[in-house]
């Protein structure tokens, strides 16, 4: 360890209490200065939320006070609507219960200029009316009034609605109900004159609310908002879908809603004034849009702030002068310490470390030696152990080598011996076979007959057994080409194959994806339809287009296949609980063959959820250009 440097002389204990003080006192004076300032923040937030309930109640009520000098104005039309309702039940009468016998524009022009005519049929649909703006409108899209109208249609009397704006064009009309007599329908009359709208215009709702906004600087703007969402006073928003969402959801709950929108402060409140009158149809009630602005309060806020900051600044720059001094004196060591670590880690390993100051400081500073010796002989082992894992390195590479270049020999003879066996076995068969078929012919007896087809049928298996083997090779060894290949000869010549089976096939003109492997997977599947259909078996083979795919489906009238077996049915050497069952490669095959063609392969039923009635095993195949094929 390398040679110590002398130590600096304490400094006196006066001076660290001082410190300790003035250090203190940072959070104290920055507590008093953020407990003013929230006291400041939280009285104009009372006073702001006092100022904000106040507004709205005004609103509320001058809302209710203009709608009490409307409904006033609007009961004066009431005599008038009453009394043509009088020529309306006559000609409903005449035409026999029928509105579309009425003559609807002959009544309009005796009734006088202004009036229009509706027919609401029980669905609350206008079926017949003088307005075609609003023939055919359905008012169940505004359930409350449906609701209304189907009270008024079953009842018995007169009722006026109010002054409201039509649907369709905004005009201001008044309205009025009268129910057949038979109440298969509601006769409704709209009265539009030129002087509603100028009889109104003395009192209304937008006029009064902007009054009330004007006293409240925070509110920087107003919007009402009639019971169907409909904007009755004021400017349009861009985002306005969004705000007409929170319209009709304040005035279907019939609550009051606020947002807030995080990036400018903005408070905007969804204010549900209720002017709900059950004397009349229409729904009066209203929503005020009322958007709420901090600026106001953000500037005596701001300069209250600017107060208390220049206040804590001043008493942070005088605590952090002395923290400084604290600090620089408190790290000496610690920053001794460092350089002598970094120059350890650059690779100066013999690099004294100096320690000075309190005890720790120079115990630490022991620790460091210590270790930086302990990382001279770890780094010396890991040396050593590089070079020997370096010659380690270089043996297993030649090791490797040589068992690669044994197995790939190893493979060449396998496949050399399988392809010796397959052919001479092959041949072997078909001698056999041969000889079988001719000894079968000259055979009389009985029994010996029987012994020989069964031997045949030993050498068939045997035979099948070699051609399975041999295509399970040619799919592991070659990477597939696919081609378009024309589905329809490849169907056909492996029927051609099964001479004695009843195969039932309708044809197609479908090109799919393949290669020269695809016939095993028809001669498997037609194989195995034979084998456990039985002698008296029917086959059908189909062919279904799909969209981008092509779904074949081969199909028996034999035993079929259990629920319990077919989810392991094509898997490898997988076989049937059924006595003939082969090796189980046959549609292991198939499946490794659709699968190599990008498609699915599945078990099913003939006649769905009977597997008594026959299999059907299904698959698909991508579907090709129509043009291409063999």
């Amino acid at each position: 360890m390398g040679a110590k440097s002398p130590e600096q002389p304490s400094l006196p204990f006066s001076l660290y209490l001082m410190l300790a003080i003035l250090l203190a006192m940072t959070p104290v004076v920055c507590l008093i200065s953020f407990v003013d300032y929230m006291g400041v923040r939280q009285e104009l937030e009372t006073n702001a939320q006092e100022f904000q309930e106040q507004t709205e109640a005004g609103i509320i009520l001058s809302m209710d006070l203009v709608d009490t000098g409307l409904k006033i104005f609007d009961n004066t039309l009431n005599r008038e609507m009453q009394e043509g309702f009088g020529p309306y039940l006559a000609e409903y009468e005449r035409a026999g219960g029928d509105p579309a016998a009425m003559n609807l524009s002959r009544l309009r022009e005796e009734l006088g200029e202004g009036f229009d005519l509706y027919i609401i049929n029980e669905s609350g649909v206008i079926e017949y009316t003088t307005n075609p703006f609003e023939s055919g409108y359905d008012f169940k899209e505004v359930p409350y009034f449906y609701d209304r109208i189907t009270e008024l249609r079953l009842g018995d009397t007169f009722s006026a609605d109010r002054v409201v704006p039509e649907i369709s064009t905004g005009e201001l009309r008044k309205y009025a109900y009268m129910p057949t007599p038979d109440h298969r329908y509601l006769l409704e009359l709209g009265l539009a004159e030129s002087e509603i709208r100028q009889w109104r215009t003395g009192l209304e709702y937008r006029d009064t609310a902007r009054e009330l906004v004007d006293l409240n600087p925070n509110i920087d703007g107003i919007r009402l908002f009639d019971c169907l969402g409909t904007l009755v006073s004021g400017e349009a928003y861009p985002d306005d879908d969004r705000r007409i969402l929170l319209v009709r959801q304040a005035y279907r709950e019939r609550a009051t809603l606020e947002t807030k929108n995080a990036t400018t402060g903005e408070l905007t409140r969804y204010l549900f004034i209720n002017l709900t009158d059950s004397d009349y149809a229409s729904d009066m009630s209203m929503v005020a849009e009322l958007t709420y602005s901090t600026k106001a309060a953000e500037a005596k806020l701001a300069g209250m702030l600017g107060q208390h900051a220049s206040i804590l600044l001043i008493g942070l720059l005088i605590i952090g002068c002395l923290s400084v001094l604290a600090v620089h004196y408190l790290t000496r060591p610690v920053r001794m310490l460092v350089v002598d670590v970094d120059a350890v880690a650059r690779g100066d390993l013999d690099r004294p470390i100096r320690a000075s100051g309190a005890e720790e400081f120079v115990d630490l500073g022991e620790s460091i030696s210590a270790m930086v010796t302990a990382l001279e002989e770890t780094i010396r082992r890991l040396r050593e152990s590089e070079e020997e894992i370096t010659r380690y390195s270089r043996t297993l590479e030649e090791e490797v080598s040589n068992r690669t270049a044994a197995l790939e020999e190893s493979s060449q003879m396998t496949n050399l011996y399988l392809d010796i066996m397959c052919h001479d076995i092959s041949n072997a068969n078909n001698v056999a076979g041969l000889y079988s078929d001719i000894l079968l012919a000259g055979l009389e007896g009985e029994h010996e007959a029987e012994y020989l087809r069964k031997a045949k049928m030993g050498l068939a298996k045997s035979i099948e057994i070699i051609r399975n083997v041999s295509t399970i090779r040619d799919i592991h060894e070659h990477t597939p080409v696919l081609r378009p290949m024309k589905l329809d000869p490849v169907i056909r010549r492996e029927i051609e194959h099964f001479p004695d089976f009843s195969i039932t096939y309708a044809g197609t003109g479908v090109a799919v994806l393949a290669d020269d492997l695809l016939p095993e997977v028809f001669a498997n599947l037609l194989g195995n339809a034979g084998k456990f259909g039985g002698p008296d078996v029917g086959i059908t083979i189909r062919v279904e287009e799909r969209g981008e795919e092509v779904e074949v489906s081969v199909e028996d009238t034999g035993p079929g296949i259990s629920d319990s077996v077919k989810p392991q049915l094509f898997g490898r050497l997988a076989r049937g609980a059924h006595l003939k069952a082969g090796t189980g490669l046959g549609l292991y095959i198939c499946r490794m063959l659709v699968e190599r063609y990008g498609g699915r392969i599945r078990a099913d039923d003939r006649v769905r959820g009977e597997p008594g009635c026959g299999a059907a095993i299904r698959f698909t195949l991508r579907k090709a250009g129509t043009g291409g094929g063999p």
